[in-house]
C-alpha cells in the first residue's frame, strides 16, 4: 500500500497535532487557542505528515537550532521534534523515510548538525546520532542535608535572593541564559517562544501550574540567576506538612548564584524535599550539601543525540584542552559526513582548524561515535575499549582524551 509522506499545510495543523499525541500515548484533546496560539511559530515547510489513503499516520518535524559546544562558540543544528509513528503502521519504514528526507536537507543547508532528544534509546543510532550529553535528576531529603535553617541562602557572598513573577524571567532570563551557553557545552538556545510557554505566557499545551519564582543578585545589584520552583502542598494525617518543592528551571551564571538559589530552595519553610529536575550529571548541588548523601539519584539518563552533518564545522569552532594533531578517519553509512580529517587543537577560541587528509589515522570510528566526542562528554579510552573505536596509532586514545575532553560535562537542559 502506498504511503505518502509531505509537508502539511495549515489547515491540516489540528489533525496533526491530534496525531502527536496519539503518537505519544497523550490525549489527542487540544486546548481551545491553541492551534492559533501555536500556527505563527510553526515552519509548515518543515512539518511534515505521513498519509494512508487521507489519514495522517506519522509526524515529524525540525527547526534551526543554535547548539552550545566547548569554548562557547555555536553550532547551526537542525533540530528534529514531534517525530511518531502510529502504533498501526510502525515498521513500514516511514521514520526512516522522513529522517533521510531531513538530514539531506539540513546537509543541503550547510548545518553543521542535527540534533534530538530521543523517546527511546535504541532508535537513533542507526542514522548516525549518538548521545553527546547526559542528565541527573536528584532528590533532596533536606531534613537530612544538614543546612543551617538559620542562616541566610547568600550569608558571606552579599547577595540576595528576592521572590519575583514570570515577567521580570522573560525580561532579565534570555541574557541569563546566553551566559550560561557561553560556558557550558550542550546548552540550546531559547528562543522568545520558548520563555513564552516556559512561563506560561501562551496558551497552555498541558494543565498548567503557575510556579514560584526567585531571583539572585549580587552585591552589585546585577541579576546572576533564578529559580522557578513548585510546590505540591502536602501533609500528613498529623497536619504536619511534607511537601516536595520540585525544580522547573534553574540557570546560574556564578558559582554564588548557584549555591544561593540551592540552598535558598533547600530551606524554604514546609518543603522536605526538593526534587532537582534535569541537571548536568556533574552539577554542583549533590556537593553542596554538608551530607551528600541527601541528595539521592531519581534518573541518569542519555539527553541530546547528536548526528555530525560536517565534521569541520563541528570540531573546529570549539576550544580544546591543549594543543596537539588527530587524524580522524570517520565512517558514515549514510555518506554525510564520512572523510579523513586532521583535527589541530588549541585552547583558544579560533585557533583550531579541522581539514581533509590522506596522513595516517590515529583513529577509526563510525560517526556516531564522533557525536559521543564532540561536546567534550565521552572517554575515547571507554570507546576503545568497547569496540566502538579503533585506535589505529599507539597512544593515541590517551592523547585524544587530553585533547577531547572538557573540564565540565556539556549540559542539555530543555527538551525539545
Amino acid at each position: 500500500m502506498s504511503l505518502e509522506v509531505r509537508a502539511i499545510d495549515e489547515s491540516e495543523f489540528a489533525q496533526w497535532l491530534r496525531t502527536l499525541r496519539t503518537g505519544f500515548l497523550r490525549t489527542p484533546v487540544l486546548v481551545d487557542g491553541e492551534v492559533a496560539d501555536r500556527v505563527p511559530h510553526t515552519d509548515f515547510s518543515r512539518t511534515f505528515g505521513a498519509f494512508d489513503r487521507g489519514r495522517m499516520v506519522a509526524t515529524f518535524h525540525s527547526f534551526d537550532q543554535e547548539l552550545s559546544t566547548v569554548g562557547g562558540a555555536n553550532l547551526a543544528a537542525d533540530a528534529v521534534s514531534a517525530v511518531t509513528v502510529s502504533p498501526t503502521h510502525r515498521r513500514r519504514g516511514l521514520l526512516s523515510r522522513m529522517m533521510k528526507d531531513d538530514l539531506a536537507a539540513a546537509k543541503e543547508r550547510g548545518d553543521a548538525c542535527a540534533t534530538l532528544i530521543a523517546a527511546e534509546y535504541p532508535i537513533y543510532g542507526r542514522f548516525g546520532f549518538g548521545p553527546a550529553s547526559w542528565t541527573t535528576e536528584w532528590s533532596v531529603d533536606v531534613t537530612r542535608a544538614g543546612f543551617d535553617l538559620r542562616r541566610p541562602a547568600t550569608e558571606g557572598d552579599g547577595g540576595r535572593v528576592d521572590l519575583t513573577d514570570g515577567a521580570e524571567i522573560r525580561a532579565e532570563g534570555p541574557a541569563l541564559h546566553r551566559r550560561l551557553a557561553a560556558g557550558r557545552a550542550g546548552v540550546t538556545a531559547r528562543t522568545p517562544r520558548n520563555w513564552d510557554v516556559g512561563t506560561g505566557n501562551s496558551v497552555p499545551q498541558r494543565p498548567w501550574t503557575e510556579p514560584f519564582y526567585a531571583m539572585y543578585r549580587a552585591e552589585s545589584g546585577e541579576v546572576e540567576g533564578y529559580v522557578a520552583y513548585t510546590a505540591d502542598d502536602k501533609w500528613t494525617d498529623g497536619n504536619q506538612p511534607v511537601q516536595t518543592a520540585t525544580v522547573r528551571d534553574l540557570v546560574a551564571v556564578t558559582p554564588a548564584a548557584e549555591r544561593a538559589l540551592w540552598r535558598f530552595v533547600c530551606s524554604i519553610d514546609w518543603i522536605t524535599t526538593v526534587r532537582s529536575g534535569s541537571r548536568a550529571p556533574d552539577d554542583l548541588l549533590p556537593l553542596l550539601l554538608p551530607d551528600p548523601r541527601a541528595a539521592g539519584v531519581v534518573t541518569h539518563t542519555d539527553m541530546l543525540w547528536l548526528r555530525i552533518l560536517d565534521v569541520p564545522k563541528v570540531l573546529e569552532p570549539r576550544t580544546y584542552a591543549a594543543e596537539g594533531t588527530l587524524v580522524l578517519d570517520v565512517r558514515d553509512a549514510a555518506g554525510l559526513a564520512a572523510g579523513r580529517f586532521r583535527l589541530d587543537t588549541s585552547p583558544e577560541p579560533g585557533g583550531s582548524s579541522c581539514v581533509p587528509t590522506d596522513a595516517s589515522p590515529d583513529l577509526v570510528l563510525d560517526v556516531a561515535e564522533l557525536a559521543r566526542l564532540a561536546l567534550g562528554d565521552e572517554s575515547v579510552q571507554r570507546l576503545v575499549a568497547l569496540g566502538r573505536v579503533e585506535e589505529a596509532a599507539a597512544g593515541a586514545a590517551v592523547r585524544a582524551d587530553l585533547l577531547l575532553r572538557a573540564a565540565r560535562r556539556p549540559w542539555t537542559m530543555d527538551i525539545f
